[in-house]
């Protein structure tokens, strides 16, 4: 009778497990790799969409920009085709906005306002306490009932205009419009052109 030393036995029951070690290894890293692989897109998909959230909220920024700029220029009531005193390339109504500080133009905004409505404002409706409606008052006629008379309005009337900003990203080629009523209290020879 032989026996058997134990490093014998524990040889011999090692050698089948060899083959299933090396396939459980290669599933493992087939999962690994998976998993790396989702995680690398969804990271880049996360990525891609904060970026285009912040492209979005520099494109506002440059549009609402352009629209105050507007509003506030003196020759906006005027010549609104020509509302921005110093436009972008010389192209009337246009705005350049350095969003990185380069030097170069990033975004490109155009306004185009655009007259929705215009009103001769009564003299019943004028406060004469107020600054704004001094220089609106007409002097008092007393021709009623003559053709051709007096209507009652004053000097100054009300316009609504709705100003479109067409913001457009050189670098990117992405648009954003905004849109913002304003009403501007103007001469009554200044209404809607």
């Amino acid at each position: 009778m032989r026996r058997r030393s134990r490093t014998s036995c524990a040889r011999g029951s090692a050698r089948p497990a060899r083959g299933s070690v090396l396939v459980i290894a290669l599933v493992m890293l087939t999962l690994l790799t998976f998993l790396t692989i989702t995680a690398f897109r969804m990271g880049k998909g996360n990525l891609q969409i904060v970026g285009n959230a912040q492209q979005k909220a520099l494109s506002f920024a440059a549009a609402q920009g352009a629209i105050e700029k507007t509003i506030s220029s003196p020759q906006f009531s005027a010549t609104p085709g020509a509302a921005l005193v110093n436009p972008c390339n010389g192209v009337a109504n246009t705005s350049c906005v350095d969003v990185n500080g380069d030097g170069t133009p990033d975004i490109t905004v155009t306004v185009a306002p655009t007259c929705m409505s215009s009103q001769v404002i009564p003299n019943a409706l004028l406060d004469f306490t107020s600054g704004e409606d001094k220089g609106c008052t007409l002097g008092v006629n007393q021709d009623f009932g003559t053709d051709g008379a007096a209507s009652g309005n004053s000097l100054c009337a009300n316009v609504l205009w709705d100003i479109a900003a067409n913001a457009r990203d050189d670098v990117t080629g992405s648009q954003y419009t905004a849109n913002q009523g304003v009403a501007v209290r103007v001469s009554s020879s200044q209404v809607c052109p």
